[in-house]
């Protein structure tokens, strides 16, 4: 489990962890103690540290960062730690969730101690008191004056964590002002809730998956029964697809044919001709002979129909012939006729006048 302890200043916050890494077996982690670890381990991002805190200067988030990085990172780490006095800042939060992100890991809870800020300076003054009577010296900074600077310093800089981690969902409010053992019975009980919340969560996915498991599964059944169809199908399908095959390598060769005739188009038509010719050689004898029967039998037609012609022509020709005779004769008849005529026609009026000359004599 992965925790953040937030609470001002006497709230108890380091005994509320010190109980949750007995109970749960994780680590604390304090960023003063981390600090302190590293420089005496020599480590690069301990001496940096190391350097800026002996010039009495404040050690910026990436170095504090960078030691609770390998921190974490450590065996003693892997079943999850408390965070104790980190992060104080909203940027150090952000680079706290930028840094469990890079590791694949998250926080479980961020659990925030609240408590009445007079009720803490009463208990701080009664703490100095009970040790000054039992002749032990307090801390420096253990006493009212003190704490109200750290209370101040608290609501000016760690206080919007309450408001940051609540956005995320991640924030449990805890009542600081009970007793210890209740204040620690009610962490308990809000981080059961919690853990319960996470197994449902996880038996959900769970399902989900073994549902997603099972569609993929009966796909997988489905596309093996279609496979053995298929097998079982295969030697008509393998006909059909030599078959296809076939002809489509068929076609791809009559294409790569047509491509090498457009190449070589003179040996191929030479060839065509060559096989044209024969095989039309037997073919054109044949119907030379038909040919030559059909010519035959036409000739002897036409002798017989000439003959009958020339008969039916010799009959007709001795008419014709005579016709022509008298045709030629007929002129001749016609101008001797017309030369008769010519002559009667002079001697008409002779006579014609004669014949008037005797009628008036006649008459006379």
């Amino acid at each position: 489990m992965r925790l953040i302890l937030l609470g001002p200043p006497g709230a108890g916050k380091g005994t509320q962890a010190a109980r949750l890494v007995q109970q749960f077996g994780i680590v604390q982690l304090s960023t003063g103690d981390m600090l302190r670890a590293a420089v005496a381990a020599g480590t690069p991002v301990g001496l940096k540290a190391k350097d800026i805190m002996a010039s009495g200067g404040l050690v910026p988030d990436e170095v504090v960062i960078g030691i609770i990085s390998d921190r974490i990172e450590q065996d003693d780490a892997a079943n999850g730690f408390i965070l104790d006095g980190f992060p104080r800042t909203v940027p150090q939060a952000e680079a706290l969730d930028a840094l469990l992100k890079d590791k694949k890991l998250s926080l479980d809870a961020v659990v925030e101690l609240r408590v009445n800020e007079s009720a803490l300076l009463a208990r701080v003054e009664t703490r100095v008191a009970e040790m000054r009577a039992r002749g032990e010296e307090p801390r420096a900074d253990d006493n009212a004056e003190a704490l109200a600077k750290r209370l101040a310093a608290y609501r000016a800089q760690t206080e919007p964590l309450v408001e940051y981690y609540s956005e995320k969902r991640k924030l449990l409010t805890v009542d600081g002002m009970m007793t210890i053992d209740e204040v620690t019975r009610e962490i308990g009980r809000v981080l059961a809730a919690v853990a319960e919340a996470d197994q449902k969560k996880a038996a959900k996915t769970a399902t989900a998956n073994k549902r997603s498991a099972k569609k993929s599964g009966g796909k997988a059944a489905k596309a093996k029964v279609a496979e053995a169809k298929a097998v079982k199908a295969k030697p008509g399908k393998a006909k059909a697809a030599k078959t296809g095959a076939g002809k489509s390598a068929a076609k791809t060769g009559l294409g790569k044919k047509a491509s090498t005739k457009k190449a070589v188009s003179k040996p191929a038509s030479t060839k065509k001709a060559a096989a044209a010719k024969a095989s039309a050689k037997p073919a054109s004898a044949k119907k030379a002979k038909s040919a030559a029967k059909a010519g035959v039998k036409k000739a002897a037609k036409a002798l017989q129909k000439s003959g009958k012609k020339a008969v039916k022509a010799t009959k007709s020709a001795a008419p014709k012939a005579a016709k022509a005779k008298a045709a030629k004769k007929a002129p001749k008849a016609a101008k001797s006729k017309a030369a008769k005529s010519k002559a009667v026609a002079k001697k008409a009026p002779k006579k014609a006048a004669k014949a008037s000359k005797a009628v008036t004599k006649k008459r006379s």
